[in-house]
């Protein structure tokens, strides 16, 4: 028998009462997987669900990882919150350095996000432009040493760090591709080496024509790609894969 003491409490509005023979999750008890509350059901007053508990349907907060290696897209207007630090996955041997499988797989970009996608084949194709057209120059510095040799010379010095810096170039984008972080800084490195071969390239007064003349583009592309890899998506990938490894 119900105690005539006690009042009935009123009913929210817009509530129904529970279902026949359902019964609501107490304080404390984590319901079984699966079960649903009667509709219109609303927990008592300051009850307070166990850590960890997800309602169903619930889905995690954008820019947190659901699990390792994965992670989810940042809001918008959500800050990305950049904060640099040294990379500690430095290569200990010249193996470290290679790419991984080789150059076969130099075209495939499976789970990259697309900033980095974009920064990847702009670090490959210039890179391989780079190396076409230096060799291509490397004739007319041949050709030039029977008239000018001391401007030829210089100007060989010059080509030959030009290729040097577009085959690194290439397998440190390969690497950036893996996920390290001491590839990625040091493509931003590269990105300031090519903005001093554009100096000096543009002060080659009247000399044979090696390709320098292009390096401010190449610069201005590098300085893109640059962007690309330092913003905030970019940088929870990072994480991620980081957090796997």
């Amino acid at each position: 028998m119900s105690n005539p003491d006690e009042a009935p409490q009123p009913q929210q509005p817009g509530a129904q009462p529970p279902q026949p023979g359902a019964q609501p999750p107490q304080p404390g008890n984590v319901p079984p997987a699966g079960y649903q509350p009667p509709q219109g059901y609303q927990p008592p007053q300051g009850y307070q669900p166990p850590p960890g508990y997800q309602s169903p349907g619930q889905q995690p907060q954008p820019g947190q990882y659901s699990q390792p290696g994965q992670y989810s897209q940042p809001a918008a207007g959500q800050p990305g919150g950049f904060h640099f630090e040294m990379p500690t996955d430095g290569p200990r041997s010249f193996n470290d350095v290679l790419p991984q499988g080789g150059f076969s797989g130099m075209f495939k970009t499976q789970g990259l996000p697309t900033e980095l996608k974009v920064s990847y084949f702009i670090w490959v194709i210039s890179g391989l432009v780079g190396l076409l057209f230096g060799l291509i120059g490397l004739f007319a510095i041949i050709a030039a040493f029977a008239f000018i040799p001391a401007l030829a010379a210089v100007a060989l010095v010059l080509l030959l760090v030009s290729l040097a810096v577009a085959a690194a170039q290439v397998v440190l984008a390969m690497k950036m591709k893996e996920g390290k972080e001491w590839a990625r800084l040091a493509l931003t490195a590269i990105a300031a080496v090519s903005l001093v071969l554009a100096i000096f390239g543009s002060i080659n007064m009247g000399g044979p024509s090696t390709g320098l003349g292009s390096n401010w583009f190449g610069f201005l592309v590098s300085a893109v790609a640059v962007v690309l890899m330092w913003l905030p998506n970019s940088q929870l990938w990072f994480k991620a894969v980081k957090g796997t490894a």
